[in-house]
């Protein structure tokens, strides 16, 4: 169960750590930490909500990694002078990386384009603004529950057009 559902689950949690960290191989790397941390939960304990306790392992080591990344740039940055530091070129996205996140941003903006004016504006103020659910109701004037399933629908609408372009 856990190796069929991982596997199913690799590829997008690959792009996901790769978005995340900014390196495949690095990402690579989680992906196999998080199988291994994940396989050695379930072989102690039956999981109930396996995909979801995945993805959050997958999420907590790429958070783990970068703030270890953080530590060392700052212990780095203080061993450097400002004017090397400058001298370092930027890292830049591929354009094969370009072309697939316009792609699915083409893809996740046509899906939601299907959602009611009301539940494409509870999204935006969630996840690119940062309101609390709660802010949201209020704002609409619409109960939190509403909010609760306006935003679920609208998360569900990204990962399944997520998926389709993974398969794809």
């Amino acid at each position: 169960m856990f190796e069929e559902l991982f596997m199913a689950q690799r590829g997008v949690l690959l792009r996901t750590l790769q978005r995340m960290v900014g390196n495949r191989s690095t990402a690579e790397d989680l992906l196999q930490e998080t199988y291994l941390r994940v396989a050695a939960v379930v072989a102690e304990r039956p999981l109930e909500h396996m995909a979801p306790f995945i993805f959050q392992t997958a999420r907590n080591l790429a958070l783990d990694h970068l703030r270890s990344r953080q530590r060392q740039a700052r212990l780095i940055r203080d061993d450097v002078t400002e004017e090397l530091l400058e001298q370092v070129p930027a890292e830049s996205a591929s354009p094969q990386d370009i072309l697939e996140n316009q792609q699915l941003l083409a893809q996740l903006d046509k899906a939601l384009a299907g959602l009611s004016p009301r539940q494409q504006e509870a999204f935006m103020l969630n996840r690119l603004y940062g309101w609390s659910y709660a802010e949201i109701a209020d704002h609409l004037a619409v109960s939190l529950s509403t909010v609760q399933k306006d935003l679920k629908l609208a998360m569900a609408l990204c990962v399944t057009t997520y998926a389709k372009l993974e398969r794809h």
